[in-house]
């Protein structure tokens, strides 16, 4: 599907998403572009769905409940390996700019489509900007940190979510001009969504009450490729969760080893991936939450809800040392403690990290004017120019 605005035009910003962590992420930044246009702006937009992800369930929903509009174009590259995918969004994204050249590719998140665009884009010399840049957890075993590697190493503008951000670019030479903290654009979309959650169809049949339940979602291959260890790894959550029920939205991932599971706990309430407004609903109405998701630490936080991260490691440091968000590790012994706590009215309280206001998709719409509408307002650099490569 290719629906391409007027490309004519100096202003325009081609908006990439392709995977569901994206989408939360894009719907405040074009929401606000929208408002600059109904002002006057020339700032303007192409949203380019790469069709990294193409199940409703994990793409469609997102779009009609968060009112994003149709993609203008869709590279549906579909399914395949990491490789694959990302072979398939370079081809189809170099050709729509060889068509229809773009201002500025701005990418969203550490998703394979994130990495991928911003390399055709670089190569052709269209300029690309990063929001969520900066952000890492070290782990090199993450697709993700490979993606959020390169893309750092090849980006012109960053955005930023946090001060560890921003260290971390600079450590890595980016020069201060080049820097934006804006704050976190999937927050703009929570807070902005908060009056619409609604309980999922289950909810009544399933017996849930406000603070009588867990969220868990698990997804990385150290917690879920693993059958005996997943095994191992839901047993204690049974264990831990003292006979609450625990909501499992399960993701395509997880289904097959779940599936394998000679037997799972009592409490364990299975259901497909949910869509944004009922997902929401289960976080901010749970006695906590049980993940290994980067994303739902970030909504735990603002929510205020108690959080456990099956992971060593976070590119969200923030959710820890200011929100309500625990690192225990993979080994499944470290859960009953931890929860131990939880139920004692032990979890910390937390607060909100800074710029986390719910303002961070109009601070990025009037950079980008600046940027791309009002250049003599802004150091712009030259595709090829920037980034943590130009300054290391």
């Amino acid at each position: 599907m290719d629906r391409r605005r007027d490309v004519n035009r100096a202003g325009l910003v081609d908006i990439i998403a392709g995977a569901r962590p994206n989408f939360m992420k894009i719907a405040p930044i074009i929401r606000a572009i929208q408002q600059r246009q109904a002002g006057g702006s020339a700032l303007r937009y192409r949203l380019v769905h790469t069709g990294q992800h193409y199940d409703a369930r994990m793409s469609g929903d997102f779009f009609t409940q968060l009112g994003i509009p149709e993609p203008d174009v869709n590279l549906e590259v579909g399914s395949g390996t990491q490789a694959e995918q990302t072979a398939g969004i370079m081809t189809k994204y170099e050709r729509l700019l060889l068509d229809a050249r773009s201002d500025l590719c701005l990418v969203v998140g550490d998703v394979t489509s994130t990495m991928a665009c911003a390399i055709a884009a670089q190569k052709l010399r269209v300029p690309v900007a990063h929001v969520e840049a900066g952000i890492r957890s070290g782990d090199w075993a993450m697709p993700e940190e490979i993606n959020r590697l390169v893309t750092d190493a090849i980006t012109n503008w960053f955005f930023t979510t946090s001060e560890v951000a921003n260290a971390n670019l600079r450590g890595a030479g980016v020069a201060p001009e080049r820097l934006f903290f804006v704050g976190n654009t999937m927050i703009d979309t929570l807070l902005a969504n908060l009056g619409r959650l609604r309980p999922p169809p289950f909810w009544n049949d399933a017996g849930l009450q406000p603070g009588g339940y867990f969220v868990m979602t698990l997804h990385r291959p150290a917690n879920v490729d693993d059958a005996a260890g997943f095994a191992r790894l839901i047993e204690a959550v049974g264990r831990a969760t003292r006979g609450l029920p625990v909501v499992f939205p399960v993701h395509p991932r997880t289904a097959k080893t779940l599936a394998a599971l000679p037997q799972r706990p009592a409490g364990l309430l299975t259901v497909d991936p949910q869509p944004y407004l009922e997902f929401n609903h289960l976080v901010r109405h749970a006695r906590g939450v049980i993940t290994d998701s980067g994303g739902v630490t970030e909504e735990t936080t603002v929510l205020g809800v108690p959080c456990v991260t099956l992971r060593d490691t976070t590119e969200r440091p923030e959710t820890v040392t200011v929100g309500t968000n625990e690192l225990i590790g993979t080994d499944p012994a470290a859960l009953e403690p931890a929860l131990a706590r939880l139920f004692a009215g032990q979890w910390k309280k937390g607060a909100i990290p800074p710029l986390w206001d719910g303002h961070t998709g109009e601070r990025i719409a009037e950079i980008l004017e600046r940027l791309l509408v009002r250049p003599g307002q802004a150091d712009t650099p030259a595709a090829g120019s920037g980034g943590a490569a130009a300054g290391s």
